[in-house]
């Protein structure tokens, strides 16, 4: 599905090793060019290895790799970069859905609107600035509706992708106007003005001059946001597209803190437009939340049967994560030190399909087998995409060398979605016992000393 932003070796007994099993002809190479060329003297480094310390250069490329996916749950959601809206059928994930509840905050207090009974109120529009959007761009069926909730939505308060609020029965959206097509590549004029591309839904005029009375007969609700937000206490907007074939549909990205997303009253008083704008910035609460149904997929059948993995294995941003063990790791001698640790992951895309994998994948380590606490393998690690390989790579030499040192259990490596709460990302990965060519493979090239 198209993303855009406008923005091996079997191993079955413990490892043994003899020293000097592993010299390679590159080594040997390098030790006669050392012996037979002469070079200005140095004492730079002269301390750092005692060549009668070297015991033995080794590397292996032949771990056996043990990989799984599993589910995650609680995963925040509140104040996200992107709000997420629509849905679509993964054709190996299922279904997904994302609807988002926010805030509005005044752009100007006590607003006088003048006598409304000679007002003309000609739209109230509800503008998204775009982003960008994961699957397919087309038409998708839209509702709005009023937060009631009586603790409403608070800047400070945490809310989960699972997480809901009350909300009114009557859709806001103007009669006719429920379908509108999702393209974030479609021109946005308004008035006279070219913008940046917007989804600008069209809400029912009768909720405007509600809003309009309110301001005029009660003087406290339009005098700070406070007041305002518990008057009005924002908006649910979410699509509503029944059944869709596999392959169908998309979940799009906007930014509501860009100053063009916004509520716009669009009214005329004595022959003068003029409008009304309710804002959603940084500081009007807002939080996505997500369904993903996996039953009856292969995604499902990998989390119920961890063995499964080893052909085929995934990761799907808010759901699930995916896992590589190496239990070979730990029969790395105790003297080791650890040069290099490259871990490869190949996946199932090719360019031109319609499932990216995104650019990046975030890494962690599992705190222990028993346990799903996360944490991270280091400052700034993190698993590179590559289109020519069409695989994620990452260097955790660092993580390997805690292992030998034994300051970190030899756990799961988890990764994930590097944007895991703020896209639908996902990831089909190739397991070890895949039928593909390209398998997933753990190199690590060490010194033991």
């Amino acid at each position: 599905m198209k993303q855009k932003f406008l923005y091996k070796m079997n191993i079955t007994h413990p490892l043994t090793w003899r020293k000097g099993l592993f010299l390679s002809a590159t080594f040997l190479f390098t030790l006669l060019m050392i012996v037979g060329c002469k070079k200005k003297e140095t004492t730079i480094g002269e301390n750092t290895i005692d060549p009668n310390d070297l015991l033995t250069s080794a590397g292996i490329d032949t771990f056996q790799l043990f990989t799984s996916t599993f589910e995650v749950d609680s995963v925040i959601s509140d104040n996200p970069a992107f709000a997420l809206l629509g849905s679509y059928n993964d054709p190996v994930f299922g279904k997904v859905s994302s609807e988002f509840y926010t805030q509005f905050r005044l752009s100007g207090f006590n607003p006088d609107f003048g006598d409304l009974n000679t007002i003309a109120i000609d739209s109230f529009v509800l503008g998204l600035e775009y982003v960008g959007y994961y699957g397919e761009t087309g038409n998708q069926v839209f509702e709005v509706f009023e937060i009631i909730d009586p603790n409403g939505l608070h800047i400070d308060s945490t809310y989960y992708s699972f997480s809901t609020k009350q909300v009114d029965s009557d859709n806001l959206i103007a009669t006719g106007k429920e379908i509108n097509k999702m393209d974030p590549s479609v021109i946005t004029v308004i008035g006279s003005d070219t913008v940046d591309a917007q989804l600008r839904l069209q809400l029912d005029t009768v909720k405007a001059r509600a809003l309009m009375l309110e301001a005029m007969t009660n003087t406290t609700t339009f005098s700070s946001n406070e007041n305002f937000s518990n008057y009005f206490k924002g908006l649910l907007v979410r699509t509503n597209n029944g059944p869709q074939a596999s392959g169908e549909g998309g979940v799009f990205y906007f930014n509501l803190n860009d100053p063009l997303s916004k509520a716009t009253i669009y009214y005329t008083i004595n022959g003068e437009a003029k409008k009304y704008d309710l804002l959603i910035n940084t500081e009007a609460a807002d939080f996505n939340h997500v369904e993903m149904d996996n039953s009856g997929t292969k995604v499902q059948n990998v989390i119920d049967n961890p063995s499964a993995g080893q052909v085929e294995f995934y990761a799907q941003s808010f759901n699930t994560r995916a896992a590589v063990r190496a239990p070979g790791l730990s029969n790395i001698p105790k003297n080791a030190i650890i040069h290099k640790a490259i871990l490869e992951l190949p996946v199932q895309y090719q360019t031109g399909t319609k499932y990216s994998p995104g650019i990046d994948a975030s890494v962690a380590r599992k705190e222990s087998l028993t346990s799903s606490k996360l944490f991270s393998l280091g400052s700034g690690i993190k698993a590179g995409f590559s289109s020519s390989t069409k695989s994620f790579k990452v260097d955790i030499r660092e993580h390997v060398q805690n292992i030998v040192n034994g300051t970190v259990e030899n756990t799961d490596i988890v990764i994930s979605p590097i944007l895991f709460i703020t896209t639908v990302d996902r990831i089909v990965f190739n397991g070890p016992s895949t039928g593909n060519k390209a398998k997933p493979k753990l190199s690590v090239l060490y010194t033991e000393f």
